[in-house]
Parts: structure tokens; C-alpha cells; sequence
């Protein structure tokens, strides 16, 4: 069969099962139906199941196990990968029905992350635009291990609007995918292909007015897929791990700077709350579906960007930077601006 066909078949079928295993969840009585319940620092104002997530992960399994039966996977390969999501998926469903402590859930992901180091996926070197730095093996561990941690923990910070971590997914990952099938490599295609269509078919429920949230299994399992591709990726040589960090800034920059903020102001950074500028944004007269579709449009500029990057010289790879430094200050100086003045009215 050729590989198109394949491509198409997989993504069609990942969205389909996907899409009805949400709605599945979505029902009251049915398997692994919980609700997640509004409190002052939501965002939502009525109980919404929150499994959707879980549709992804079991989706994602499925795919990648018919994949590897008819040898378009070799599963050998994507092991370590693939253990250490299931890992941390596991502790965030147990989450998601039973509050586990911050700091066991940070010690799971940990052990999880240090096991795809053990697998070989680590940062062993910085690449800036014209220049290569070679980190020493301990240096090496340690920022992987920091990076997989705070991707996983971040995409959970930022899933607190409806369809806006489920939308960065599909665009995400639909970028790994493409990248892949640019540079040849068919299990790195498919595997992000795989996860796109399916957060796609979630998407479908999740879209404003949101019928169902993806919840910490959904979240923290995609968080963590997220750093481990953009690491594979490097490794690979296929993009370098600033290309993956451009891509997805949206959640990046936000996460991080509010985080460093809250620190700033000695704040509880583990509890949650409604200081990200998406969500000021949406409480600033904008709503969920306005400020999701500009987000979409934020990351589609920045995927588009890090994918023209490709094979162009330092030069234009600085001007890249420079140019979303200056746009990220400028948006967050906007979005402060016009919450203050929301708020003052």
C-alpha cells in the first residue's frame, strides 16, 4: 500500500476512534466518567467531564499497536518512548479521580523522564543559530530532565480553556508530523500524525462551548510526548530543539513567564489560578472562542516560521528570533494592558 494511502488511512482512522471514544466518556454512567467541578480559579462554570484526554491516550495506543503489527512501526524503537508516556498517564488519571500530591506526581514524572534519558534521549548539545555547544554528560542530564518535567507540567498549566490545549496539539504535533514527512523519517511522521488526528477528533468536543476537558491524563500525557519528540527530533537531526520551542512558545513563553512572575511576587506557584495571559484575555471581555482562535493564529505563525527556518542560514534564523522576542513583549505589554482597563471599567 503506498505510504499517502497509509498516512490518510491512519489519520481518518485515529480521528474517528478518537472522536467517538470522547463522546463515549462524555456520557454520564459510562466507563471513567468523572466530573471536573468550577471553583474560583476555573474557568468554567458548570461540572464537564473531564476523560477526554484518556480518548487520545487509548487512541494513540491502539494506532501505534496496528502500526507496528503491520510493520510501518518498529515498536523496539519507540519502547522507552512509549513506556515512560503510559507512566505518566497512569499517575494523572489516578489524579484526575483521587488528588495525589503535587510532589508525587513531580516524582513520577521524574523517574519517567529519567528513563528516556536512560533511553538515550537527552540534550547532549545547544544549538544556536551558527554556533554548536557541547554539553558534558552530567550538564546534559540535568536540562533534559528539567525540560521533560516543565514541558509536562506546563501543557496541565495551560489546558484551563476550552479547546485551547486540544487545538495546540493538532497544530503541534500536525508540525512534527509534517517535518517527519519532509525529511523521510515514517515513524516520527506517524507517530505525531497519529497524536494530531486524535487530539483533532477530542477537539470536536472540546471546541467552545467545551462538552468534555482532556483532564491531567489528557494534558501531562501530551506534555510529555511533546518534550520527547522535540528531543527525538533533534536527535534525528531533522529539527533542531529551538525549532520544537518556537513552535510551541504559545504555551511555552506564557507558562514560563507567568511562572517567574508568580515567583517574583512569592506566590504558591503549585496552586491553581487564573494569571495566564489566555486567561486574562478571555476574562477581558474576549471569551473562550475569540481568544482560542487568535491563540490557534499565534501558533500557526510560529509553526510556520520554525518550518520556513529549515535549512535557511543563521542569519534568518536570528531575524526569526529577534522578530517573536519583540512580538511575545509587545503581546504580553497588550494583554496586561487590556485586563487592567477591563477591569478598571
Amino acid at each position: 500500500m503506498p505510504v499517502v494511502s497509509v498516512q490518510l488511512i491512519v489519520a481518518l482512522s485515529s480521528f474517528i476512534c478518537a472522536m467517538w471514544l470522547t463522546h463515549f466518556f462524555s456520557r454520564p454512567g459510562t466507563w471513567f466518567y468523572v466530573l471536573d467541578h468550577p471553583n474560583e480559579r476555573s474557568m468554567h462554570e458548570f461540572p464537564t467531564p473531564r476523560a477526554g484526554g484518556l480518548a487520545i491516550f487509548i487512541t494513540l495506543t491502539i494506532a501505534l499497536l496496528i502500526l507496528s503489527a503491520f510493520s510501518y512501526l518498529n515498536l523496539n524503537s519507540i519502547a522507552w518512548l512509549a513506556l515512560s508516556s503510559v507512566i505518566v498517564a497512569v499517575i494523572s488519571y489516578i489524579d484526575d479521580h483521587s488528588h495525589i500530591p503535587f510532589i508525587i506526581r513531580l516524582l513520577v514524572q521524574t523517574i519517567a523522564a529519567l528513563l528516556l534519558i536512560y533511553s538515550g534521549l537527552s540534550i547532549s548539545d545547544i544549538q544556536i543559530p551558527g554556533l554548536l555547544i557541547e554539553l558534558p554528560v552530567y550538564i546534559s542530564y540535568l536540562i533534559t530532565g528539567l525540560f521533560i518535567v516543565w514541558m509536562t507540567n506546563l501543557y496541565n498549566f495551560m489546558d484551563g480553556m476550552d479547546g485551547f490545549a486540544g487545538g495546540m496539539t493538532v497544530i503541534g504535533f500536525g508540525s512534527f508530523a509534517l517535518v517527519g514527512w519532509f525529511s523521510g523519517n515514517t515513524e516520527f511522521m506517524l507517530i505525531n500524525l497519529v497524536t494530531a488526528a486524535s487530539a483533532a477528533g477530542f477537539l470536536v468536543f472540546n471546541f467552545p462551548p467545551a462538552k468534555i476537558f482532556m483532564g491531567d491524563v489528557g494534558s501531562s500525557f501530551l506534555g510529555f510526548m511533546a518534550a520527547g519528540c522535540a528531543i527525538w527530533a533533534s536527535k534525528l537531526e531533522i529539527l533542531p530543539l529551538w525549532f520544537s520551542i518556537l513552535i510551541f512558545s504559545p504555551f511555552i513563553v506564557d507558562a514560563t513567564v507567568t511562572l517567574l512572575r508568580r515567583l517574583v511576587t512569592g506566590e504558591r506557584i503549585w496552586e491553581a489560578h487564573k494569571t495566564h495571559y489566555y486567561q486574562k484575555l478571555a476574562q477581558s471581555g474576549w471569551g473562550h472562542k475569540r481568544t482560542v482562535l487568535w491563540e490557534y493564529c499565534l501558533m500557526l505563525c510560529c509553526a510556520a516560521s520554525a518550518i520556513f527556518a529549515i535549512g535557511q542560514p543563521s542569519m534568518v534564523h536570528w531575524s526569526i528570533i529577534m522578530f517573536w522576542i519583540v512580538a511575545y513583549i509587545l503581546l504580553m505589554i497588550a494583554v496586561s494592558l487590556q485586563f487592567k482597563r477591563h477591569k478598571s471599567q
